[in-house]
């Protein structure tokens, strides 16, 4: 198609390093740069998970902080927009982080952020409890984005099971791909993500692009996986 455009989706298993999971993002990126992708959609933490209660705390920095400036140099030097899905921004107190995606273009420039508003406090039968309500600061603010692949509505994992988001993005501020970072468990995963996933696009009629956290990243936690890019 003349007018079509290329776009990827990451899969990855972050660790508690930000170091290894930046070299793994630098691959991933050249690859999908390589591959002729104008836009990279990585899953929620991509920069980071953490082995220990409270330790993402100890990373979080501000937007204009040596992390996030790395990404950026990461999207200009190979002229691609990046999706950063999830990344441990400073809160108001030391207490606290807000849980953002992060839109950078093909020129290094940060062109939105969005704070997680649904916050994932649950106890998983047969599982873990997280409480990330705890530690994160809620998002109260919708974000849609004009970029060269359409309209982005941006969100973050749990915000998933949350329909009426996604039709206020679609149906009140015009949202033409739906963009759905995630670390989703393995028990809510297979039970729910494809098919919740689907559903949104169906609703919607809107594309959707999952990046996902996939396996175990330390003896705690374990993610689902099942990258996808769905259309309407």
């Amino acid at each position: 198609m003349a007018n079509s455009v290329r776009i990827a989706a990451a899969q990855m298993t972050s660790v508690n390093d930000l170091g290894v999971n930046f070299a793994t993002c630098s691959r991933l990126v050249k690859e999908a740069a390589s591959a002729g992708a104008k836009l990279l959609c990585f899953p929620e933490n991509f920069s980071f998970v953490g082995d220990l209660e409270g330790e993402s705390l100890t990373v979080a920095e501000p937007l204009d902080g040596p992390i996030m400036n790395g990404y950026c140099s990461l999207a200009r030097e190979s002229n691609i927009w990046l999706s950063l899905g999830g990344f441990q921004e400073k809160g108001s107190d030391d207490a606290h982080l807000r849980n953002t995606h992060v839109l950078i273009d093909d020129n290094g420039n940060i062109r939105s952020t969005y704070s997680k508003m649904h916050l994932f406090d649950v106890d998983v039968p047969g599982g873990a409890v997280y409480k990330e309500s705890s530690f994160t600061e809620a998002g109260k603010d919708i974000v849609v984005v004009d970029s060269p692949f359409g309209r982005l509505g941006v969100t973050v994992c749990y915000d998933l099971r949350f329909p009426e988001l996604y039709q206020q993005l679609r149906f009140n501020h015009d949202a033409q791909v739906l963009l759905v970072p995630a670390a989703f468990t393995t028990v809510t995963g297979q039970a729910h993500w494809e098919i919740l996933l689907r559903a949104r696009a169906i609703e919607t009629q809107c594309y959707v692009i999952a990046a996902a956290q996939a396996g175990k990243h330390n003896d705690k936690r374990e993610s689902y996986g099942d990258t996808l890019i769905i259309d309407p």
